[in-house]
């Protein structure tokens, strides 16, 4: 067992991507780590501030006013702050153009107060350095583990048909779904006219544009089930985003069947084995490189050479927070010793 006692600070309630990966982190880490129990903001500050006097070094899943205090306390103790980043809310609001000026603030102070960042993604960690080139010294990466069990999918075969793509994220800019569809309309003009895509994911900014493309099938918002099933019919998943952290829709699309085309900005790819050239989108607005890679995923298939490369036990949750609590020994011991030099 750890020598250290974590206090990991975020929320793991709300079913979002970042809640769902620090609720992973709570199931995984030693048992002596505290937790934050209170829903009620005044009581969490309050819990905030009693549980910080017991802990060792606080772990901060996602930005928030509260994080923020929470950085400040730990600061007022000496322990150090570490700080996940799931995205980047300034980079992403301008992106999906909705900027606010308020959540980027917050995510600013977070990073200056932090001891250490840690992006989900190797990809992430050269991101933050390449644009936070202040924070450089003290960025690294802890990649988002998978949960392989729970994502066992059904195993009724549905039937795939040959020329079906499939892309999820709707209208949302930097998921870059317009290129996709320029990327098809080029391919049916040389000659592959069944090729259709569908669009999953809410409406966006794009939306309007993707709709205009006549092979497109736009379902909107679907739940978990319903998208599995929509994997299950389609040949190729394609993520072309320009920003994507991590993201588990390209591992569900693979444990459904689907062979994958991932844009090189897909964090995920951290975590997957055997990938090739072939597999990866270089440039997310070239839609030559694009639509060549997808001709040849739908001829040669890539699903079960990716899968059976990918060690499953490397990228468990469990690891993950092994990995974890040696990142925060580590950071343990450099505030001691800098502590005894001053």
């Amino acid at each position: 067992m750890s020598g250290i006692r974590l206090f990991l600070i975020g929320d793991d309630w709300s079913g979002t991507g970042p809640a769902n990966v620090t609720k992973a982190y709570r199931e995984h880490l030693p048992k002596n780590t505290l937790y934050l129990e209170e829903r009620i903001k005044v009581k969490r500050a309050i819990e905030l501030a009693l549980k910080m006097k017991k802990a060792d070094c606080a772990f901060f899943s996602g930005h928030s006013r509260q994080n923020i205090l929470g950085m400040k306390l730990a600061a007022m103790r000496g322990i150090p702050s570490i700080y996940l980043m799931h995205g980047c809310v300034e980079f992403e609001n301008i992106l999906n153009k909705v900027p606010n000026d308020k959540m980027a603030d917050d995510e600013r102070e977070m990073m200056k107060a932090a001891d250490l960042i840690l992006g989900v993604s190797r990809q992430f960690e050269t991101w933050l350095k390449d644009h936070y080139p202040k924070y450089k010294n003290k960025i690294m990466h802890l990649t988002n583990g998978i949960d392989w069990d729970s994502l066992k999918v059904d195993d009724s075969e549905e039937e795939r048909e040959d020329f079906s793509i499939i892309s999820v994220g709707g209208g949302m800019p930097r998921k870059r779904i317009v290129n996709i569809c320029k990327a098809i309309e080029l391919l049916r003009k040389s000659g592959i006219s069944g090729i259709k895509l569908t669009v999953a994911g809410a409406d966006g900014a794009d939306t309007e544009e993707i709709n205009g493309f006549e092979f497109v099938e736009n379902v909107g918002l679907v739940d978990s089930v319903e998208l599995f099933k929509l994997y299950k019919k389609s040949k190729v998943f394609v993520q072309n985003s320009i920003f994507e952290t991590f993201g588990l829709a390209p591992v569900e699309a693979l444990l459904s069947g689907c062979d994958v085309l991932l844009s090189k900005e897909c964090g995920v790819l951290s975590s997957l084995g055997g990938i090739k050239d072939t597999d990866v989108i270089n440039d997310h607005e070239d839609i030559g490189e694009i639509a060549s890679k997808l001709r040849e995923i739908m001829l040669k298939g890539n699903n079960s050479r990716i899968l059976s490369c990918t060690d499953k036990e490397h990228t468990s949750w469990e690891n993950r927070s092994k990995e974890l609590m040696a990142i925060a020994e580590k950071m343990v011991k450099q505030k001691k010793s800098s502590r005894g030099q001053h």
